[in-house]
């Protein structure tokens, strides 16, 4: 029922975004005396804010074709290089450039597509050689292809490592902390050869008790019954995953916008002011943030009840209670992967202390090898995109691969 009833208001809003986008194109085309005076630029700014605001989304594209290295425009090329039902690895090749550090940024798998960092790949591509984690709809997955879940999550992400070869780079942003962490664990444990060569995480809930947030309020004060009951719908038969359990991409993003109501009301306003006042350039800039924020996407329900569970609710990583198919996880297993921490002084999702709980939690990683960085004055959004991430953070990020980069460490198997 909630999803069908999704789709019919989709439906209907989607005619009424059509509607009045012809009708601002009527309002403000230069043939038309009434685009010039009278209530006529007024009314056709608020029609095409609305007709922004109500048009269906689908998954956006990286756009990314050219780079710069050392003053040379660089052609970009996406490749598919691992592809798996839940997800595919994606290689942003440069043509003609050869070596540098090999970059695995892990996109969050929390109703937006992996699009959403696109800032923060376009900021490494220079440097590094950038792989990203491209995780698909789940309402696009057939029922065939079975379940997925965070241990299948955690294979995945050392199946993409395995591919890419040894030493490579991992950077987890926001939610796959978590399992870039237990993966990095596991991974040293067993003395994989492709386990991290350095593992980056930004604003990640390592351990949610610190620093509470509304989002970790929202997980907690509500027993996992209640996520089963409320917030799982099935998928429609219209689609190609129908029939599949998920959590709707737009149940996370209506929970997003309500969190800053104020602050999407004043962005639309501007953008309404923009429009009024002839500057284009204004407008477009929150069109493309809106275009790129309310693009969602579902997850699967084991996936997102599993991790209210582990993540939210019983803290299991930072507790050393959490497994993987059966085998704990152990982060003590952690020696030689350098972790970098990352925290946002406004993040108003993943509070101050939650990432840095990682360095705690890794008792036999040398100090040398831990290091922890306050980004003043950013948001969540912000320590992975706009300008505090370009020109404040990655930099650090920078310095910290290059620091580890082609360090020869010991495969040998770890005695008991």
């Amino acid at each position: 029922m909630l999803y069908g009833a999704y789709e019919f208001q989709r439906s209907m809003l989607a005619g009424a975004s059509a509607m009045a986008d012809f009708g601002a194109g009527l309002l403000n085309n230069p043939a038309n005396p009434f685009a010039y005076f009278g209530g006529g630029p007024v009314m056709g700014s608020a029609l095409e804010v609305f007709a922004h605001a109500a048009a269906p989304r689908g998954k956006p594209a990286f756009g990314l074709t050219s780079t710069m290295i050392d003053g040379r425009e660089i052609a970009v090329e996406e490749e598919i290089v691992l592809r798996k039902p839940f997800g595919q690895l994606k290689h942003f090749a440069r043509a003609g450039v050869t070596g540098g550090p090999k970059l695995l940024i892990v996109a969050p798998m929390s109703g937006h597509y992996a699009t959403l960092l696109r800032g923060t790949v376009e900021r490494m591509l220079p440097s590094a050689d950038v792989f990203i984690t491209d995780w698909r709809d789940a309402k696009l997955v057939p029922l065939a292809d079975g379940s997925f879940d965070l241990d299948d999550y955690i294979d995945y992400l050392i199946a993409f490592l395995d591919h890419i070869g040894p030493g490579t780079h991992m950077l987890a942003v926001c939610q796959p902390s978590v399992p870039c962490l237990a993966a990095t664990a596991l991974m040293s444990a067993d003395r994989h050869p492709c386990r991290p060569q350095t593992l980056t995480m930004m604003g990640g809930p390592i351990d949610t008790r610190k620093a509470p947030t509304a989002v970790n309020t929202l997980a907690t004060q509500r027993p996992h019954s209640w996520f089963e009951q409320n917030v799982i719908a099935t998928v429609p038969m219209t689609y190609a995953g129908g029939g599949r359990q998920v959590y709707p991409g737009f149940l996370q993003l209506a929970g997003f916008m309500t969190m800053n109501l104020g602050s999407h009301m004043i962005s639309h306003w501007e953008m309404f002011k923009h429009l009024v006042q002839g500057d284009d350039e204004g407008a477009e800039a929150t069109k493309h943030f809106y275009d790129e924020y309310r693009a969602v996407c579902d997850m699967t329900a084991e996936f997102y009840l599993q991790t209210i569970d582990i993540v939210f609710q019983r803290h299991a990583l930072p507790r050393g209670q959490m497994t993987h198919r059966g085998r704990t996880v152990d982060l003590g297993a952690i020696t030689d992967v350098p972790i970098l921490a990352i925290e946002g002084e406004r993040d108003d999702i993943s509070g101050i202390g939650q990432t840095r709980a990682a360095l705690t939690h890794t008792p036999h990683l040398p100090e040398a090898m831990k290091q922890y960085h306050l980004a003043r004055g950013a948001g969540h959004y912000g320590i992975f995109n706009g300008s505090k991430w370009r020109t404040r953070i990655a930099p650090i990020v920078e310095q910290w691969i290059a620091r580890f980069d082609g360090v020869e460490r010991d495969e040998a198997p770890k005695v008991a």
